[in-house]
């Protein structure tokens, strides 16, 4: 398979977890009981018997550290071994958000001939029927998402049950009514805005990742440069730009990719126009010191429009 097919089995595998997990009791805090539930297994820190006299302090922070702050370390620890490597991956590859930011990118794309109601549509849109699609569709998305985050915090067979049954209490009717609209909101108008300045994950990943210059980062060959030019005239702009599903300049340097998701549709793009070159793609991923070459170039040229005429 392609690279962007594995990306699609891993964003969609992903996503089914992230709406099944509670109801197969893998993840979620059930507020009744009043702990976690992990693979169908209370998670408590078990120290209430040592708060009613039971054990001693010792016995409590012993409890407290292996059953929270320990496994909190490695997972932290993990994770950000991870994201200092290769960037913000888990945006591009599992994040569930970023699966609905980019099923909306290519239906807005089909339907409005634009990606984001912000930019210009390459041609007009007749009809009211395809901006209906994308309200639908976005509407629909924000109601499963709604739903699914709500099942992380009741018990997910009874929400179920109750919604087939359309007597949802007034609690979680307030919760999903209210999150419907602001994923709707969010989907609609802001989903990149999220991603690229509300997202707390996503900026700590791109925080961690700016820190080292050897990171995973995409680099553009610039000794090809007069194909880019080729390119563009060919099709009236920058396919690989217009791939990214962030809107980020994807042959610029690495702080003006700020939040790269690591996602390659730019690569994917740039390898499908020039899928006739015996050298392949003018993007490609690059790591350690070629990766600290990126920003190095682009401060020689000071932008690709430069390095496209230099060459030339």
């Amino acid at each position: 398979m392609s690279l962007q097919q594995w990306r699609i089995c891993a964003k969609v595998a992903f996503f089914l977890l992230f709406l099944f997990a509670p109801l197969l009791n893998i993840f979620r805090f059930d507020l009744d009981l009043g702990h976690f539930i992990i693979f169908g297994q209370a998670w408590t820190i078990s120290i209430d018997s040592i708060l009613y006299g039971g054990g001693d302090s010792v016995d409590a922070a012993i409890k407290i550290f292996t059953r929270v702050l320990l496994p909190g370390m490695i997972f932290v620890a993990i994770a950000a071994w991870l994201i200092w490597r290769y960037g913000r991956i888990y945006c591009g590859w599992l994040c569930p958000h970023f699966s609905v930011v980019e099923m909306i990118n290519h239906l807005m794309l089909k339907q409005l001939n634009r990606v984001t109601l912000w930019e210009a549509a390459s041609k007009k849109t007749r009809g009211v029927l395809p901006k209906v699609l994308v309200f639908v569709s976005a509407l629909s998305m924000a109601f499963i998402w709604a739903v699914g985050l709500l099942s992380y915090l009741v018990n997910p067979v009874e929400l179920l049950t109750s919604i087939g049954h359309l007597s949802v209490g007034f609690g979680s009717s307030i919760f999903i009514i209210a999150a419907t609209t602001v994923f709707t909101c969010d989907f609609i108008f802001a989903r990149h805005l999220f991603c690229k300045y509300g997202c707390a994950l996503g900026l700590f990943q791109s925080l961690i990742w700016m820190a080292n210059k050897t990171a995973m980062v995409v680099k553009f060959d610039r000794q090809r440069a007069k194909l880019c030019r080729d390119c563009i005239h060919y099709h009236k702009g920058k396919p690989c730009d217009q791939a990214c599903p962030m809107r980020l300049p994807t042959r610029n340097m690495k702080r003006a990719k700020f939040t790269c998701t690591q996602c390659a549709q730019c690569i994917s793009a740039c390898a499908t126009v020039q899928k006739d070159n015996p050298q392949g793609s003018l993007l490609r991923w690059a790591s350690g010191n070629d990766a600290v070459e990126v920003d190095r170039e682009a401060a020689k040229y000071k932008s690709d429009t430069i390095a496209i005429k230099e060459v030339n």
